[in-house]
């Protein structure tokens, strides 16, 4: 059986955001599946203990570097200098690559990369020049000498094609993995954050300028205005005055606490930096509204994760989102709009209250006791679960689309195949 390297390097554990997740979620579905495979991780110093759980299955085997993924210069000058030397010591001739940025050569190995999105090509005011620079140096030599190239999403696909005009890419959507029992105790998050179930709007995003947290800020600066001023009125008053923001800090984040400070949010808008999936889950089932502002994704889990455990979800129309929420959230036309955010979240409380009552979801707790009826993760064939009943008044979502085992099993027949080469 031929092995294959999968270079986990660049992974720095809470540090990099959707791509961890996405990778520790493919990582998941394999070991799920029943064929045989003989895969080799290629780990750091200080990384290698958070994937040692994979070691105890005989199809998974563990090689360490002697570099840490936290010095990312170090890392990258020992990756384009050593890294093929070292696989080809160890028997390697294929690698699999999670991320973009493979060896710029490629010494004798086939790489297959994926292309998550080319953020730094549209957004090159958000980064530093040297980031930019190494990028599109990354991006350039995937389309010049990668076998393979993956592309997370139909839009990322689509993207790649128009900048670089390399068209053998193949696409395979992220996994989501969401356990509903993986839930923390809400009365826990209570306390901890002082929300009440169902009376907040939450948000999980990294704090970079495209995330567009700015708007979420401004639009929770209007309501506090209007019911300072007592101006609200209707389906407005119902609206809940606390943002809960989850997710690791980025080149926005000092920007955005002086915002919350300078306008007087701290008691309104709680960065509740990283939490644990339990957290996260918790905090998903018990929201008002999750509220997606991003304008750029290549593909975008949260707003599927918050679906599958009943959340409303409101977003944006930008790059992967209507793709890969297929249609069925709330989408806002203008993403910086604050306006139009409180207007599509108070339109969609008017058409709830429209329904019969059997078709209407009458408050946050009934949309949890939903989640019950769903697999203890998003499967192929999910059924009609509590998600996809029509009587509920919920849009209908396919998340098989997202099974890890499905993913996974898509990932393994690709990477299996004997040759890989440029089309």
């Amino acid at each position: 059986m031929e092995k294959i390297a999968i270079d986990l390097l660049w992974l720095r554990p809470g540090k990099v955001g959707g791509t961890e997740s996405y990778i520790r979620n493919l990582l998941d579905g394999l070991k799920k599946l029943d064929e045989d495979f003989d895969f080799t991780l290629l780990v750091s110093l200080d990384n290698a203990d958070t994937f040692r759980e994979y070691e105890k299955d005989r199809r998974f085997h563990l090689l360490r570097v002697k570099i840490e993924s936290a010095g990312i210069a170090k890392r990258i000058l020992w990756q384009n200098l050593c890294q093929n030397r070292l696989l080809r010591r160890h028997g390697f001739r294929k690698c699999f690559e999670p991320v973009y940025c493979k060896p710029w050569l490629n010494g004798g190995i086939c790489y297959t990369c994926v292309i998550h999105d080319l953020q730094a090509f549209h957004y090159p005011q958000y980064h530093p020049f040297h980031e930019v620079a190494y990028s599109r140096l990354c991006w350039r030599m995937d389309i010049i000498n990668a076998a393979r190239i993956v592309a997370i999403s139909d839009w990322v696909r689509s993207d790649i094609i128009e900048k670089y005009h390399r068209e053998d890419i193949e696409v395979i959507y992220n996994p989501i993995l969401v356990k509903k029992e993986e839930t923390e105790d809400f009365a826990t998050l209570q306390d901890k954050y002082h929300i009440t179930r169902g009376k907040y709007f939450y948000t999980v995003s990294q704090m970079i300028p495209h995330k567009n947290l700015m708007t979420l800020i401004a639009m929770m600066e209007i309501m506090a205005k209007r019911l300072e001023n007592n101006l609200v009125q209707g389906k407005e008053e119902e609206l809940p005055d606390k943002l809960l923001i989850s997710g690791v800090n980025g080149n926005a984040a000092e920007a955005l606490k002086r915002q919350i400070r300078e306008k007087g949010l701290q008691d309104t808008v709680i960065l509740t930096g990283y939490v644990s999936n339990r957290e996260r889950n918790a905090l998903y089932q018990n929201c008002h509204t999750f509220l997606f502002p991003s304008v750029f994704e290549g593909f975008g889990m949260p707003p599927v994760e918050a679906m599958f455990f009943g959340s409303r979800v409101v977003t944006t129309k930008c790059a992967s989102i209507p793709e890969v929420t297929q249609g069925k959230a709330i989408y806002v036309e203008d993403p910086y709009d604050a306006e139009e955010w409180i207007d599509k979240i108070v339109a969609e409380e008017k058409t709830e209250g429209q329904r019969a009552p059997s078709e209407a979801k009458s408050g946050q707790k009934e949309r949890v006791q939903e989640v019950p009826e769903l697999s203890g993760h998003i499967q192929e064939n999910p059924g009609r679960s509590g998600q996809e009943k029509e009587d509920t008044g919920q849009r209908t979502m396919d998340f098989g689309l997202y099974a890890p085992e499905r993913i996974a099993k898509k990932y393994l027949d690709f990477l299996k195949e004997p040759v890989w080469k440029k089309k």
